[in-house]
């Protein structure tokens, strides 16, 4: 027999010392997760066998075990599944995708009590079994192979994998438990965590002993009435079926009979899957046959804009055998996926609706991804825009477009937005400043979707969505609540003949770096801005290319100033006798400062720097 000394990889030790003394709470949880896995051991090998029956050897009557052995103090947890071989050992036990890994120790680190829920978020179950054992040892043999393999770890800094031999396929973990974990060694113990917890898996889990003891009803939870099923039974299915710890936001059960038939049970998450922005954009519903499991990766059962959603799809129009080829382009699921989007959304319509507070927490966990659905799915794009929220200029709570549309202005007809990465610098912005002296609404964009799906609608109730860092925000037109002027600020205006000769001499000096200058009502307390033509990409979508390494037409900015401003008064008397350096400075100046607030790169610090230092000097003598 040889045996193999490995070490583990580097993220996983920390997570193993973190598990091990760190995390203190709800302990019994260690079995849940070791019999979901068990679980979908199984589930795989069924699916397997379908179209290969020598897979399963004759052994196709699936089922879960649990042993207890008190004088040599171990528990023991078997299925007779698909099973692992030595590659399946060192990258399912012995490695972790990094960036969850990562995250999963930020995370605990920064947790006070250690806080045991992380380890089902992380997706990192089988490690809790080092909670209760000091020492765990895997014998293991994938189906359709010859070969056994055994996997022993104290789940500290490495692990062994050596020959083994086992009867059949599957997997069998003995745990050896720690001293002072001995309530798990008890029969009664066990029958408790198993119902709370496991109680919906939809194959036998047996206890052994004198008899044979089936702890749970083994059967699958969504094919029952839901008027038999209990909350707690869902919650539990739920973190089952989504490898989570956290409580279900919204649970969805129902059975759809007609031309086509299918039974689905929903979860929509109450935290934010570690997952969810990741470039490949899974969904992870589970997508069974009369019961057998086919898939949990099929993009073809729901759009990808509710990748967030958990739980299962069953249905009997799809033959058993089909292949992930065959679901690409299969018109039964293409029905499937259109029924269950249209149940989700109207579930969202609802809670929306009776539940503003509760929908509000959904929306800041999922609302960036649920708007991929309205610059992608054209056929719901109405549904998608109208549970859309946004943060905006009305307040802290988040706004709907129809309550932006109730309260727009006298005169206003065009739904003002503002983008950006930032929410707390877009506040700060000087593009603002008129906006909210005439108590007009704007909604912060900060999402990069924005960036795609707002060109694509155009617009909302008929009225244009218009960026204010744009030339064609407007705001002449708008009047102050209770007051018939149309601009207070005229009278404090230079006047326009100045300010004309102003953005002439500004112009002249800065030439081709900007694409106009000119006076503007937009600004109240700063003395410019830059925004961009009318016909030109956002600012905002520039910068976010650009930072991707795209190449974005180049676009000279149009620099406005403020003829209320005083600095903006004082350079437009020094305009009057001429251009002269005061002014060839002020101009760069206020250009560089303008792209400074808007988080640009100054193009020559160098001359910048220089520029500063004169005006000061001057200013101080």
């Amino acid at each position: 027999m040889t045996e193999e000394k490995l070490s583990f990889q580097a993220e996983v030790s920390k997570l193993l010392h973190i598990v091990t003394h760190s995390l203190y709470s709800n302990k019994e949880i260690f079995l849940r997760e070791l019999i979901s896995n068990a679980s979908d051991a199984c589930d795989k090998l069924r699916y397997e066998s379908q179209t290969n029956s020598d897979l399963s050897e004759g052994d196709s009557d699936f089922r879960i075990t649990l042993k207890v052995d008190k004088d040599r103090k171990t528990l023991t947890i078997a299925d007779n599944g698909i099973g692992m071989n030595h590659d399946d050992l060192i990258n399912n036990l012995g490695t972790i995708a990094k960036s969850g890994t990562e995250a999963f120790i930020k995370a605990a680190e920064e947790s006070d009590k250690g806080d045991v829920n992380l380890i089902g978020q992380f997706g990192v179950g089988f490690y809790s079994s080092f909670m209760v054992a000091e020492k765990v040892v895997v014998t293991t043999r994938k189906a359709g192979e010859d070969k056994a393999w055994a996997w022993e770890s104290t789940g500290e800094g490495d692990y062994t994998i050596t020959d083994a031999t086992r009867d059949g396929h599957g997997t069998t973990i003995v745990l050896y438990m720690r001293d002072d974990q001995s309530e798990f060694l008890e029969d009664m113990r066990l029958r408790t965590i198993v119902t709370t917890y496991s109680d919906h898996i939809d194959l036998p889990i047996i206890l052994l002993g004198e008899e044979e003891e089936t702890l749970n009803s083994a059967s699958a939870i969504w094919t029952r009435p839901a008027k038999d099923i209990t909350e707690e039974q869902y919650k539990e299915f739920y973190h089952h079926v989504a490898h989570a710890f956290d409580d279900p936001w919204l649970t969805m059960h129902n059975r759809v009979e007609g031309v086509i038939e299918y039974t689905n049970l929903l979860f929509i998450p109450g935290s934010r899957p570690m997952d969810l922005f990741t470039p490949e954009r899974k969904n992870h519903l589970k997508l069974y046959v009369n019961r057998v499991f086919i898939t949990d990766d099929c993009d073809e059962v729901i759009p990808q804009y509710l990748r967030f959603v958990r739980g299962v799809v069953d249905s009997g129009d799809l033959p058993l055998n089909v292949s992930r080829e065959m679901l690409q382009h299969n018109p039964v699921l293409a029905k499937i996926k259109t029924g269950l989007t249209k149940k989700i959304l109207s579930e969202l319509k609802k809670k929306a609706e009776k539940d503003a507070e509760g929908y509000a927490k959904f929306w800041e966990n999922f609302g960036a991804v649920m708007k991929e659905g309205i610059y992608e799915d054209f056929a719901h794009q109405k549904e998608n825009l109208a549970l859309a929220r946004f943060k905006s200029t009305h307040g802290d709570d988040w706004v709907s477009l129809t309550d932006y549309v109730a309260r727009m202005k006298e005169g206003q007809d065009q739904i003002f937005y503002i983008s950006g990465d930032d929410i707390e610098a877009l506040k700060k912005s000087p593009q603002l400043e008129g906006f909210k002296a005439k108590g007009v609404e704007v909604l912060f964009m900060t999402d990069p979707i924005d960036e795609f799906w707002i060109p694509g609608v155009g617009q909302f109730e008929e009225k244009n969505f218009q960026s204010i860092t744009k030339g064609g925000a407007d705001l002449s037109k708008i009047k102050k609540d209770g007051d018939d002027a149309e601009d207070d600020n005229k009278e404090d205006a230079a006047d326009k003949d100045g300010v004309d000769r102003l953005c002439a001499a500004f112009k002249a000096v800065l030439g081709d770096a900007v694409q106009e200058v000119r006076s503007t009502d937009r600004l109240t307390d700063s003395a410019v801005c830059i925004v961009a033509s009318e016909s030109a990409m956002d600012r905002n979508l520039q910068r976010m290319l650009k930072q991707h390494g795209q190449t974005v037409p180049e676009e000279a900015p149009i620099l406005e100033l403020n003829p209320t401003h005083s600095l903006v008064k004082k350079l437009v008397d020094l305009s009057a006798d001429g251009t002269s350096q005061t002014i060839d400075d002020a101009a760069h100046l206020l250009l560089d400062q303008a792209r400074i607030i808007e988080g640009e790169n100054i193009p020559d610090m160098s001359a910048f720097s220089k520029r500063m230092t004169s005006v000061m000097e001057k200013g101080l003598m």
